[in-house]
């Protein structure tokens, strides 16, 4: 366990953490906790966490408004080695905050490591990025104006980040928010605190102010909530579902403020007819079942060309079988357990509705016993003669799944590969540099 400043008290093993607020960490208003528990084994309680409500938020928002008057003018100098020296002391503690990380989200251990030290990088990017030029000198028609562009800090940001990727989504938010003086209230996703607390120690240690990054931890209700529709907050960084996204366009709307969503995604993978198969079956396997395909960026449709599509999904089947599923801080472990068991029994329950539909299940499916009952566990599901325009082709599942879209024409592959309303990654396998370029000016797909 990392020594933390953040830990107030210990009870049968277990600690408990408060929020950070204007340089201190202090337990709820209400001294209510909320207990978080590992997704590998729902005996096993990681911590129990701050329960806050509106008055933690409302504090935490004071506590910003109050150091943005001086953060503001602090120089790019002194923001550029704040993250510096927290990129230092995170990257010194990887080993045991990535091992946290997958104990707490259930990504494997070799993820949980690679996403810790990717907030390092994220860190010191935006260390260097403070240091950049801030603006422009256009070239005026009258000798004695001066025109010029500067970037002004905006205020107050609230930042709320998923579970997903509990360091590396919220250290890509606050490190620029920080690093071009703005100050922050942070409330990350109740299912994994425990990570979002090690990445604000390593920053309070660095030398933040107080008051310039605020934690709040509790539910979206309690605590997004109110966080969202507060006055003194100038701009929202939200991911997280599309349902949560649309309401956060219209409370920003209302209020005028500024918004940036990064939401949900059904991301397809084109293999024609003339692709490296071996090539095109590590990235399409990787791509949908990392993470146990809990990221928006996941594959979950290959749109296969017809001529190659038995011999292909083939191979998805004898690869995907294979994975080994278990505890995520095994070496051997390839994929882990969902989030949580509501998350488990979600992904079950679409399989099975895929399966009533039609959909051709080939591989997996099911909720895993043999040892893995106390786990959120789903074993990896690959399906067969999926209609690109049913529920499976269509919607975002969250989970390790993947559906297999025969096509006979690069033209077809392209129409189903963007009928979805999701548009966020994409990929194509072929040898031919003109479909590749082909598919990059016509796929509807960006992040």
């Amino acid at each position: 366990m990392v020594a933390s400043t953040a830990a107030a008290e210990t009870s049968q093993g277990i600690e408990t953490y408060g929020n950070f607020i204007a340089g201190e960490w202090t337990a709820a208003v209400s001294g209510e906790t909320m207990e978080n528990r590992s997704p590998a084994d729902r005996d096993e309680v990681i911590g129990r966490f701050a329960s806050s409500a509106a008055a933690d938020v409302d504090a935490a928002i004071g506590a910003a408004d109050e150091a943005y008057r001086t953060w503001r003018f602090s120089s790019p100098i002194t923001r550029a080695n704040i993250l510096h020296k927290a990129a230092n002391i995170l990257e010194g503690r990887i080993p045991e905050v990535g091992r946290e990380l997958t104990r707490e989200e259930g990504k494997t251990l070799k993820e949980g490591i690679g996403e810790t030290t990717r907030a390092v990088q994220i860190l010191r990017y935006f260390a260097g990025e403070a240091q950049q030029p801030s603006g422009e000198h256009y070239p005026s028609a009258n000798p004695y104006t001066l025109l010029y562009t500067t970037r002004e800090p905006l205020g107050v940001i609230a930042i709320v980040t998923p579970w997903n990727f509990p360091i590396a989504i919220p250290a890509w938010k606050i490190a620029p928010a920080l690093a071009f003086g703005n100050t922050v209230v942070f409330k990350p996703a109740s299912l994994t605190p425990l990570t979002a607390v090690r990445l604000v120690e390593a920053l309070s240690e660095a030398g933040l102010p107080p008051g310039v990054l605020n934690l709040v931890t509790g539910s979206a209700a309690n605590v997004g909530d109110p966080l969202v529709r507060d006055p003194r907050v100038v701009a929202i960084t939200f991911t997280g579902s599309n349902e949560t996204g649309a309401e956060l366009r219209r409370i920003a709307a209302e209020r005028g403020a500024k918004l940036q969503l990064e939401l949900g995604g059904k991301n397809p993978a084109i293999v024609l007819a003339d692709a490296d198969l071996e090539h095109a079956l590590g990235h399409v396997v990787s791509g949908a079942m990392m993470s146990t395909g809990q990221k928006c960026t996941a594959t979950s449709r290959a749109i296969v060309d017809r001529s190659i599509i038995d011999r292909f999904t083939d191979m998805l089947a004898a690869r995907i079988g294979a994975l080994q599923v278990g505890d995520p801080l095994d070496a051997e472990t390839q994929i882990g357990p969902l989030i949580d068991e509501r998350a488990a029994d979600r992904v079950a329950g679409e399989i099975d509705a895929a399966k009533q539909a039609g959909a051709e299940l080939l591989v997996g499916g099911m909720r895993l016993g043999d040892g893995l009952e106390r786990g959120a566990f789903v074993a990896p599901a690959l399906f067969a003669g999926v209609d690109p325009e049913s529920k499976l082709g269509q919607d975002e599942l969250f989970g390790p799944v993947l559906g297999v879209i025969p096509v006979d024409t690069m033209e077809e592959a392209m129409v189903v590969a963007n009928q979805v309303k999701f548009g966020l990654s994409a990929s194509i396998f072929t040898r031919d540099l003109g479909k590749a370029l082909s598919f990059a000016r016509e796929i509807e797909a960006g992040v």
